[in-house]
């Protein structure tokens, strides 16, 4: 008989919720899409609504609910920390409690609530970290693997090793708070400007630009890392455990310079922390990796966690060969956990079969609402813009390449929404990567963000190897390769020798590259690779291009601006097309051009960008 699971995360950031029924995963999304607010931690609302429309189901139907994590357990680890750092600790604890007491103390009423008091049957609590596993393992293509999952902090766990063999996950070894490789990253990134828990991103995209001047530093006062992977940190240097910030004075005699603000300008030393972080981070996680493979005899490794989002270091693992293939679960951060608490009660507590997908049982993470034509041609009308409605669908692919080809900037929303922080071919906002000015038009003049912000390829898998370098496979934007363009083949044996070395890239435009706009300034592309059964129409619109261009690259990043999640809704796709320097608007059937736009509607947006704010 059919068992339908409910999994939830929620309360920390970017809350979400899954559905697996019988071991498929029906629906999975992220809280954020439908109330629009970043990396929104609030109870998954309507997330939850929209994964049980999505089943066709009720909330009586559910036969259990999973959350992410122990709560009790997770608040025993505050109130130590706080006790341990007393008084210091006072202004953190007395920001957390109140919401501890109001809610999150009692979710299981909480959840009852929500669920509009329909629900009669269990709720189970899943271990933070197992939570991250079974979202690794479980969807998985492979019989049994190591487990690493790496975040900033569960209940008490911040680095886990595992290994998963069938429908079971046995736990090997743990290294607990304060000691974290994502508290560590986040501290960096709090120290250079960003926002922890979402501009970690922007700090590996800075790192190229820097020279890792302060790795032998970092090791030497900040990280004690021993042979088998294990670390752990000096906490005179951070103030996380017992303050409402990251870093305090003595980050900042360490490295003899102030914690950059908003808005400051970024200098070089900023530069250069960012990529001694990148560098020690991606020490510390092959030291992990080497270990789990040693430990757990297993030949393929699953990750999971936020820090498994850090693509360059994923690459640098793949590379080093330590393990025969790994896969990495597309939302590693904690809204997987809520996908990752339905499968482990699944497979681990129901002791239900598992079947191994070839690919994966993922789906291409295109796991979210979709809209019909109907429901799309409603919403421009709607908005009183001008579109046309092109059925057939090598019509409408052809007149799409053809724009590409001219040079405009495409939003293309088509399918189910993604789920996890990548677009993935379904939200996306695409370009044509040969163009020299196509990513400083895309950061400054569509998504309103900072100039050395890169962009990710999406590349027909079959085509992967002529053009990136040791990746055949990357379908969820996880890996980082060297772009194998050419820039490189134009480059001399000694140059490409050379080419990690900062200073060569201040003599070697990238511009020399075949594919500019997607060329980082280390020569290195976050890759995405793209099948038919996996992304249907993007597939086809992607050989398409290859076929008038020769090209089966184009330029993939997501759909949304700066200070917003990706769009969800066809509402939320014209408001984006009109609000920024976009030409083209492809959504289903419809094609909507901003030249062709009423005046009156234009005005409506025109300088709607300056509510856009940095995230």
């Amino acid at each position: 008989m059919s068992k339908s699971i409910l999994g939830i995360s929620a309360f920390y950031h970017d809350s979400a919720a899954a559905l697996v029924r019988n071991g498929y995963i029906e629906a999975a999304a992220q809280e954020e899409r439908f109330t629009r607010k970043k990396h929104d931690e609030q109870f998954p609302i309507h997330a939850i609504e929209y994964c049980l429309s999505e089943a066709g189901i009720k909330e009586g139907d559910l036969d259990y609910v999973a959350y992410y994590e122990k709560p009790f357990l997770k608040f025993d680890r505050l109130l130590e920390t706080y006790l341990a750092y007393t008084p210091r600790g006072f202004l953190s604890f007395n920001k957390a409690i109140p919401q501890w007491l109001k809610s999150k103390l009692h979710l299981p009423r909480e959840i009852r609530k929500s669920l509009h008091k329909k629900y009669k049957g269990p709720i189970l609590f899943i271990e933070h970290h197992m939570s991250h596993a079974a979202s690794a393992f479980f969807p998985s293509p492979f019989e049994e693997a190591a487990i690493v999952t790496l975040d900033g902090v569960g209940e008490w766990d911040t680095t886990s090793i595992a290994v998963g063999e069938g429908n079971k996950i046995n736990m090997f070894k743990t290294i607990s708070f304060p000691h974290s490789i994502g508290l560590l990253y986040s501290a960096f990134t709090y120290f250079t400007g960003f926002r922890v828990n979402s501009g970690e991103y922007k700090l590996m995209g800075l790192a190229p630009y820097g020279k890792p001047e302060y790795v032998d530093l970092i090791f030497e006062k900040l990280v004690d890392l021993k042979p088998d992977g294990s670390f752990a940190l000096n906490m005179d240097y951070f103030t996380y455990p017992h303050g409402l910030t990251m870093t305090g004075n003595g980050f900042e005699s360490l490295f003899g310079v102030k914690r950059r603000t908003f808005g400051e300008t970024l200098e070089q030393i900023h530069m250069d922390l960012a990529a001694s972080i990148q560098v020690v981070t991606e020490k510390m996680i092959r030291g992990l990796a080497h270990h789990a493979r040693e430990i757990t005899g297993k030949d393929k490794l699953c990750l999971a966690g936020g820090v498994a989002l850090n693509c360059v270091a994923n690459g640098k693992i793949l590379r080093k060969k330590i393990f025969k293939d790994i896969w990495i679960q597309p939302a590693a951060g904690d809204a997987g956990g809520a996908l990752g608490a339905a499968l482990f009660t699944h497979h681990q507590l129901l002791g239900n079969d598992r079947e191994v997908e070839k690919q994966d049982s993922m789906r291409g993470s295109l796991l979210g609402p979709r809209w019909t034509s109907d429901t799309v041609e409603a919403a421009i009308n709607e908005e009183g813009a001008m579109y046309d409605r092109i059925d057939d669908e090598f019509s409408l692919l052809q007149s799409t390449t053809d724009y590409l080809i001219e040079g405009k900037v495409v939003g293309w929303f088509c399918g189910r929404m993604e789920f996890g922080p990548r677009a993935l071919g379904s939200r996306s906002i695409i370009g044509d990567p040969r163009s020299g000015e196509m990513q400083s038009r895309m950061n400054l003049k569509i998504k309103f963000r900072e100039s050395f912000r890169p962009f990710a390829p999406s590349v027909l898998e079959e085509d992967a190897g002529a053009h990136f370098e040791d990746i055949n496979s990357s379908p969820y934007m996880l890996l980082v390769a060297l772009v194998d363009t050419g820039l490189r083949r134009k480059l001399s044996e000694e140059e490409k020798a050379l080419m990690e070395n900062p200073d060569l890239r201040k003599r070697v435009n990238v511009e020399r590259s075949d594919l500019p706009a997607i060329t980082h300034v280390d020569y290195s592309a976050r890759v995405h690779s793209v099948t038919e059964d996996r992304h249907d129409r993007y597939y086809r619109l992607l050989n398409s291009f290859k076929q008038k261009t020769g090209c089966s690259v184009i330029v993939n990043t997501s759909f949304n601006v700066r200070g917003e999640p990706i769009v969800n809704t066809p509402n939320d796709a014209i408001r984006c097309f009109l609000s920024t320097g976009m030409d083209v608007l492809v959504m289903e059937n419809f094609i909507l051009l901003k030249t062709q736009q009423p005046e009156s509607l234009l005005e409506k947006y025109k300088g709607h960008e300056e509510s856009f704010k940095l995230d």
